[in-house]
């Protein structure tokens, strides 16, 4: 008979299992006797081992009875676990990968990039917890799910942190607040479990992977929150009248109007919606002052700017030409600049108007606050055709017949924006006897033209979209006189 040396099984740990040691040799372990068998029947040993043999095997901390293990309990901890680190991982993956790949500015692709990676920090956690609830072969698998799951408790807190500013529904909120419970459980567990225990320093470890996960918690939530303005918008319109010419054959003047945009600040921008509307007034003239002409000038048009002097009554301001410049949906580049050159005619006996003035407004919104669909918003809709559906207007709800629709998706440029709101959506309206319009809003009422001002003002801030004019007078008396008329 072969003298085989001696077997020694260790007490069994706080999950059960029970180390085995030949000599001074571990040479594996077992969570119940007939994986103690498989074991060493596979290190030589007979199967048929009589395992109450003091002389072949020695039990510490118990007989060959006791198997504290909990199997069902053990791996449904385990399976949770690498549930929800996978699930983070998964999360965290589609919030930054846009990001990384798509921002305009550095800090939005690092913000990006740096969840990327922690995405791939979760997906080691992962399978470190297939070893952290097995055998734990690796000392430092306890550690690294620790740093995953404070990693998933970090940007889950900012998750919803930024979801309770508004409280809006989003598919995203099936899933970070889960996960954010999930998040609480498992670091109560490994806390309990001591997970850090196998790596050198524990406390010092532990300390150093708190502190790094507020920092970047409150990273995250810095540059999600806080918008750069170091990067102006700044823009120079011009609207100049040309020299007018007389018509050879009809007695018309051709009248040219020079209209330039040039993007001179240090953000691209996209054209949200722009208009150019030439006006000719009509007015009552007096030798006298007419105080009344004052009050009638500002009582007609309201809260819009009006014309008041003192030897003019009847202010009246006729549309003569109205239209697009660059066009909805288009966007500047830093630099870029644009010229059209429009002629609009007048009669040669033009004597109802006295001046002819000029208004050119664009609408914008940087593009480093958000991405505008472009291919979806530059469809016009028609809304005296009913065809176009939702935005067609029937002809008994007056005031809304005669307009055209630009209506598309936007998503802020950060992503963590994106997850924690409601879709938004930039809508243009354009009316030859309206001021151009537009709205950035998670809803809008096409027939009326209305949305939620407080909320209308909230997007308008974080989309960084605003409106800027210019405007130009010319006398219809100069007009003709340089046409020879």
């Amino acid at each position: 008979m072969s003298i085989r040396p001696w077997v020694v099984v260790e007490a069994p740990d706080s999950r059960g299992l029970r180390r085995v040691t030949i000599g001074s040799e571990t040479v594996g372990s077992a969570w119940s006797l007939d994986e103690l068998r498989e074991l060493l029947s596979r290190l030589g040993y007979p199967e048929d081992l009589d395992m109450e043999d003091p002389a072949s095997i020695c039990w510490r901390g118990g007989d060959s009875r006791t198997w504290p293990d909990r199997a069902g309990r053990r791996r449904a901890t385990l399976v949770l676990m690498v549930a929800g680190l996978l699930a983070a991982m998964a999360l965290n993956a589609v919030i930054g990968w846009p990001d990384a790949l798509g921002a305009l500015t550095f800090a939005q692709r690092m913000t990006g990039a740096l969840f990327v990676l922690s995405g791939a920090v979760l997906g080691v956690a992962a399978i470190a917890a297939l070893d952290y609830w097995g055998r734990r072969q690796y000392k430092v698998s306890g550690a690294v799910v620790l740093l995953g799951v404070l990693v998933s408790l970090a940007t889950d807190s900012l998750l919803v942190f930024m979801w309770l500013e508004e409280r809006e529904y989003t598919p995203y909120l099936w899933v970070f607040m889960p996960l954010w419970c999930w998040s609480v459980w498992a670091l109560v567990l490994l806390v309990r479990g001591k997970s850090w225990k196998g790596v050198p320093q524990p406390k010092r470890f532990a300390a150093g992977v708190v502190v790094t996960a507020l920092l970047t918690a409150v990273s995250l939530a810095y540059s999600t929150m806080y918008q750069p303005a170091a990067a102006p918008v700044h823009f120079i319109l011009k609207a100049e009248f040309g020299t007018s010419r007389a018509d050879k054959w009809l007695p018309l003047v051709h009248v040219p109007l020079k209209l330039y945009l040039k993007n001179d600040g240090g953000i691209p921008v996209y054209i949200i919606n722009d208009d150019y509307t030439v006006y000719g007034r009509t007015a009552d003239y007096s030798e006298g002052p007419i105080v009344r002409g004052w009050r009638k000038s500002i009582d007609k048009h309201g809260d819009e700017e009006a014309d008041a002097e003192l030897y003019v009554d009847h202010l009246e301001y006729t549309i003569i030409s109205s239209g697009h410049v660059y066009g909805p949906g288009r966007w500047l580049e830093v630099g870029e600049e644009f010229t059209l050159q429009h002629v609009f005619q007048l009669p040669q006996n033009a004597k109802d108007f006295d001046t002819v003035s000029a208004v050119f407004q664009i609408s914008y919104m940087r593009k480093d606050r958000g991405k505008l669909a472009v291919d979806e918003f530059e469809v016009a809709h028609h809304s005296w055709n009913r065809r176009e559906g939702r935005y067609y207007c029937p002809p008994a709800l007056k005031g809304c017949d005669e307009r055209v629709i630009y209506h598309g998706r936007v998503r802020h440029n950060n992503n963590l924006v994106n997850v924690t709101r409601k879709p938004r959506y930039v809508t243009a309206i354009w009316s030859l006897f309206d001021r151009p319009v537009f709205s950035i809003s998670s809803s809008f009422d096409f027939r009326r033209a209305k949305a939620d001002v407080s909320e209308e003002k909230r997007e308008l801030d974080r989309y960084g979209a605003s409106t800027v004019h210019v405007d130009s007078e010319v006398s219809v008396a100069e007009l003709m006189k340089s046409a020879g008329v």
